[in-house]
């Protein structure tokens, strides 16, 4: 499971060092795409193929669903780690998720992390600290109790 925040930075290269840890549950490499709120999400190879597969069972006669699965799938990278535990992040990502030197890595699952521009997930999680117990009331309508 993929948990925790590391703090890295991303060097002139796109050159960015994924945990060890992280490292450690990857083994040889994972696939890297646009996220929500501007950020990027890294999948296993296991979690991306399960992600590959309700892409494809969502219906094609949706523009919506073409213009998500267009976005996704163009956006999304194959990662492979050099021998400093780093990957090279493409413009085009690095451009969706606005980032800049400070990043942030944090774990989101089974099969799954995300990628920040540090000062934005400071921002974006500062405004979900201040809403938890509202958004803990939503889940719980959900069925979900913490």
């Amino acid at each position: 499971m993929f948990m925790g925040t590391y703090q890295h930075t991303l060097d002139s290269k796109n050159r960015l060092i994924i945990p060890a840890k992280f490292r450690n549950q990857l083994g040889s490499g994972f696939v890297v795409t646009k996220g929500n709120e501007h950020s990027l999400h890294a999948y296993s190879q296991v979690g991306w193929e399960t992600y590959q597969s309700k892409l494809n069972q969502l219906p094609s006669n949706n523009a919506k669903v073409r213009q998500f699965k267009r976005a996704i799938l163009a956006g999304a990278t194959e990662a492979e780690f050099d021998k400093q535990g780093r990957i090279v992040l493409p413009n085009t990502l690095k451009e969706h998720a606005l980032l800049k030197k400070d990043i942030v890595i944090i774990g989101y699952g089974d099969d799954e992390f995300e990628i920040w521009d540090a000062q934005r997930f400071k921002q974006y999680n500062a405004d979900v600290t201040d809403n938890f117990d509202e958004i803990s009331n939503e889940l719980a309508e959900l069925g979900f109790e913490i």
